[in-house]
Parts: C-alpha cells; sequence; structure tokens
C-alpha cells in the first residue's frame, strides 16, 4: 500500500486501520454481517473520512440491499448528498436488475459499484453499465474479485479499482501473486478469459 500499488477497502465491522499514506475506500458492509444499521454506519463514515482525510478517499459506498436493484435506489439515493457533503466522490452500488431504466442515478454519483449477483456482475447487462458509466465520466469499480480470470474481465469491462479477500488468506503466497495480476493488465493486452 505505501508503494501505491494497492488501497485499503474498509467497513464499519472491520475495526482495521488505513495505512499512513494509503488510499481507501469506505464500503458499507451490507454484503455479509458487517451492517451496523444507518446512525452507526453513518457515525462510522464520518469519523473514518475525519480520521484519514477525504483526499485519500477513494470513494464511499451508499447503503445498498444485495441483489435488489429497487431497493438499492430506495436505501441509497437519501444519502448519496450527505455523502458528497463530506467531500469524497460518492459510489452507488449497482444490482442485479439496475439495467432497467431509472434504476441508477447517474447525475448523483461518481463511481459504479459493480455489485450484485456474481451472474449478473460478470455479465453483459452489468458490462453495459460500465460501458455507459465510462462514457459518463464515471469511475466504475467491481467487488469481489479474488482470481486472475475476474480481475482481467473487470478490467475489460473498464473497471479502475476492484476489492475481494484473496489477500487475507495466505498473503505471503498471494501477494506477489495479485501484483503479478495487476502487472498484467497494464503490460498485456487485456481479453477476457
Amino acid at each position: 500500500m505505501s508503494a501505491g500499488l494497492l488501497g485499503c477497502m474498509t467497513t464499519p465491522s472491520q475495526g482495521n486501520r488505513v495505512p499512513d499514506g494509503a488510499l481507501y475506500a469506505c464500503d458499507n458492509g451490507r454484503f455479509g454481517k458487517g451492517w451496523p444499521g444507518p446512525e452507526r454506519w453513518w457515525a462510522w463514515l464520518t469519523a473514518t473520512v475525519d480520521r484519514y482525510g477525504a483526499d485519500r478517499c477513494l470513494w464511499a459506498v451508499a447503503p445498498d440491499v444485495p441483489m435488489d436493484a429497487e431497493a438499492t435506489l430506495s436505501d441509497s439515493r437519501p444519502w448519496l448528498a450527505p455523502i458528497r457533503a463530506l467531500g469524497v466522490p460518492v459510489a452507488y452500488a449497482a444490482q442485479d436488475g439496475s439495467q432497467a431504466p431509472g434504476l441508477i442515478p447517474w447525475d448523483e454519483i461518481d463511481v459504479l459499484f459493480l455489485a450484485g449477483s456474481t451472474e449478473w456482475k460478470t455479465g453483459p447487462y452489468a458490462a453495459q453499465l460500465a460501458g455507459e458509466a465510462v462514457r459518463r465520466g464515471k469511475t466504475v469499480h467491481m467487488g469481489r474479485v479474488n482470481s486472475r480470470r475476474r480481475l482481467r474481465l473487470a478490467h475489460h469491462m473498464g473497471c479502475t479499482t476492484a476489492d475481494g479477500t484473496y489477500l487475507a488468506f495466505a498473503p505471503d503466497v498471494n501477494l506477489p501473486r495479485l501484483l503479478a495480476w495487476t502487472r498484467e493488465l497494464t503490460t498485456a493486452p487485456t481479453l477476457p478469459i
């Protein structure tokens, strides 16, 4: 992280410290068991940005409802302006069904976070939304990227960032592999495999 090759993803339930000088992103913990509820999430988010600085924050993702595009829009929309008021880019978690008209609040977000089921986020609808995001000048991120193949697919779809738990398991072995994968993205043609 200190070399600027990797950033730090943080969530309310992790309790980890962002390393000095590292870029970081704030997820909300809705996928899994880390969602503390809206009030505690907001307190955590504001404290995190205050502690580490808005200038180092890549983005903060608004509350979402995994695999449910309509519920995500309903839960996220009230938080988009408050996140932006913190001085950080606003990320919106696209879910299964987000390809339907009106389910991405394009004018209110900075980052399209490809979330949802594995089948959806690696499929044609997510790829179309990623392309639209890029056309609109938005950043694209993919969650749960834990393999070389998935990282290459995310890159091919236009993602400039991705996260996953790959390094949490055998980091001494997996860090060199992950760094090699990221080098491939800048030195070799990217084709989905």
